[in-house]
């Protein structure tokens, strides 16, 4: 099923049905539920007893092999750190996972799931688009998410995107729609998927029993999967900590700051440097924060005492460390020098 907010653009996709797209590209923000709702469209593409809304029966043979996840017309295509929140452990992934596994054999005994899609996965993918139809209509292959894409395996794709195989449908999903090549997006159906609106969003949210879900959906820029992840986030005391160590401007605490975050991943200490200064620019300019509104004392006082020139430059610096966020950098130097930095805003 897809989500509340989803039935807009579904039905208005359907709209589609009499030529459809041989790749379709849903990109929109993080955390709104877009690969549900490609999976829920794979499903559809799929039935053998549609409903007239484009709606997967349920019942039929079809329905039953792709919730078992074996539709033999159906590929799932993620990075191995996702396969777990795709819900997938076959597929055209098959022939890279053995390839990778037998590597960890030969190597080291534990090796950190890789963050990009392979073109040893690509490569089993073609496998798969290069035959038939195995029930006689459509085949269908997700890839997911497809800025994970890495350049060789982008490449490869590339080319049956140009020349695409009769029956073949791709749906492609994003966050991060300016991280793909242009010429796979140029080849790609766009389709925005929609941020649902706060009252919806927060109406599910409290139904999945979240407190306080006004504040987590705004901490979580309007992304109600993100947000019902905050509700139950082991890190949401650190998180909180932090937030009054930048609260407090030009008394924060950096070196403790890298004592007590330095087992926590970069990148979610980025985004939360990241969406507090951008509240301290929403306050500074509009007066009105965008993730933090409960904080917003704190903000407007933050904002009053920083310097304008300063402030520029810790908002370039942030953004580079975020470019090479995944590399193995030393997470305690680099948070140090990011709070340290935050701190020469008030000097």
């Amino acid at each position: 099923m897809i989500y509340p907010w989803q039935t807009d653009d579904w039905n208005r996709l359907q709209q589609l049905r009499a030529h459809w797209p041989h790749a379709l590209l849903l990109h929109g923000q993080a955390g709104i539920g877009k690969l549900r709702f490609a999976q829920h469209l794979a499903q559809g593409l799929l039935c053998e007893a549609q409903q007239a809304n484009g709606e997967p029966c349920g019942e039929c043979v079809a329905c039953n092999w792709f919730a078992q996840g074996n539709h033999p017309d159906y590929r799932i295509v993620v990075p191995e750190a996702l396969a777990a929140e795709a819900g997938i452990g076959n597929g055209a992934d098959d022939k890279a996972e053995k390839a990778d596994k037998s590597d960890a054999d030969e190597g080291k005994k534990t090796r950190t799931p890789s963050k990009e899609i392979k073109i040893e996965q690509i490569r089993g993918l073609l496998d798969f688009v290069g035959v038939g139809s195995h029930r006689g209509g459509a085949r269908v292959v997700v890839l997911y998410p497809a800025e994970a894409l890495n350049v060789a395996a982008a490449n490869a794709l590339l080319k049956t995107l140009e020349e695409p195989p009769a029956g073949v449908v791709f749906l492609m999903v994003s966050a991060r729609i300016d991280r793909l090549l242009p010429t796979i997006i140029s080849r790609c159906r766009q389709w925005p998927m929609s941020l649902p609106a706060s009252e919806v969003a927060t109406q599910w949210l409290a139904a999945q029993g979240v407190e306080e879900a006004q504040a987590l959906l705004a901490e979580a820029g309007g992304a109600p999967l993100t947000a019902l992840a905050l509700a139950s986030d082991e890190n949401r005391a650190l998180r909180d900590w932090t937030l009054k160590q930048l609260a407090a401007g030009p008394e924060c605490d950096a070196f403790a700051c890298g004592e007590a975050l330095q087992k926590l991943p970069v990148p979610l200490v980025l985004g939360w440097l990241q969406r507090w200064t951008y509240d301290l620019l929403a306050q500074r300019t509009a007066g009105a924060p965008r993730y933090f509104p409960q904080a917003s004392a704190a903000l407007a006082r933050c904002a009053a005492q920083a310097d304008a020139s300063a402030f520029a430059r810790f908002m370039r610096t942030v953004t580079r460390q975020r470019a090479v966020e995944n590399h193995p950098l030393n997470a305690r130097l680099v948070f140090e020098e990011l709070f340290l930095g935050y701190r020469e805003l008030f000097a």
